[in-house]
């Protein structure tokens, strides 16, 4: 199937995966690798006030959430 399908535009890549959560890691690493990309000018990040601890009120802003795969 590799050598049927691999071409230089869509090339094959195999993942040694004994160990699973180093192979992730690696898996991560390389597609991370094969993304061109450039440094961003970036605003300076100013965070609020912490609040007291039992205070927590969620923020209001429309977050959005992953859905969550029940098992």
């Amino acid at each position: 199937m590799f050598m049927a399908t691999e071409t230089e535009f869509a090339p094959w890549y195999v993942v040694k995966s004994d160990d699973k959560k180093r192979a992730r890691l690696d898996l991560i690493s390389h597609l991370l690798s094969k993304i061109p990309y450039e440094e961003v000018a970036r605003d300076k990040v100013t965070l609020p006030k912490r609040q007291k601890p039992g205070d927590y009120q969620e923020p209001d802003y429309p977050f959005r959430f992953i859905p969550e795969v029940r098992r």
